[in-house]
């Protein structure tokens, strides 16, 4: 039984490495994504940020702490995430270029107590089911995603994310004009040039 355990994890392993190797290749060599370029001009970036994404999932398989990620209306979201024992001191979320990085470490224990005799004991756990272990758990943002606020309310660490769109990318109506009025002027000039060429 347990060489076949250890058998399972050198080839789940071995697999792990070879996907990583290859994570840009998978959106290449799949037959389904063969024409991307030719729909999706200028989407590179975003390509490489999901195969990273889908390295960082392979890399991180954890499950601790558990999260939530809601989203609350078209461009608003909320990640909880439960960090009971966890207390602000012992929080740290911070933004590095398009990722939200969220770590936990315990900074201080049960209180040490002092005895008649001027020892210091520190408690003892006959039971310990809290898993105040260290943690870092990170999210990949797209640019537009702006952090609005972070509070903790009983063991629940709220993060509100907002996504920004600009003007020039919300949904606009173009007017089609009549042959006879004739071209917009920067229309015109925009055929002009392409004649040219």
């Amino acid at each position: 039984m347990a060489n076949s355990l250890i058998t399972i994890t050198i080839r789940i392993s071995a697999f792990s490495v070879v996907a990583s190797e290859r994570r840009l290749d998978m959106f290449k060599d799949n037959p389904f994504m063969k024409d991307f370029d030719r729909f999706f001009v200028g989407f590179d970036p975003m390509i490489e940020r999901m195969a990273r994404a889908a390295e960082q999932t392979a890399k991180l398989a954890q499950n601790y702490p558990p999260y939530n990620i809601k989203k609350i209306d078209e461009n608003k979201y909320l990640i909880e995430m439960a960090v009971a024992g966890f207390g602000k001191q012992d929080l740290e979320i911070e933004l590095v270029e398009d990722r939200l990085i969220i770590k936990g470490n315990v900074q201080s224990g049960e209180p040490a107590e002092q005895d008649s005799n001027g020892e210091w004991t520190w408690p003892a756990f006959l039971y310990q089911g809290l898993a105040n272990r260290p943690f870092t758990r990170s999210f990949n943002l797209a640019d537009n995603v702006e952090i609005r606020g972070a509070s903790l309310l009983n063991g629940i660490l709220k993060i509100a994310l907002e996504a920004i769109i600009p003007e020039h990318k919300k949904p606009k109506k173009v007017e089609i004009q009549d042959a006879e009025e004739g071209y917009p002027s920067q229309a015109a000039e925009f055929l002009a040039e392409g004649k040219t060429k």
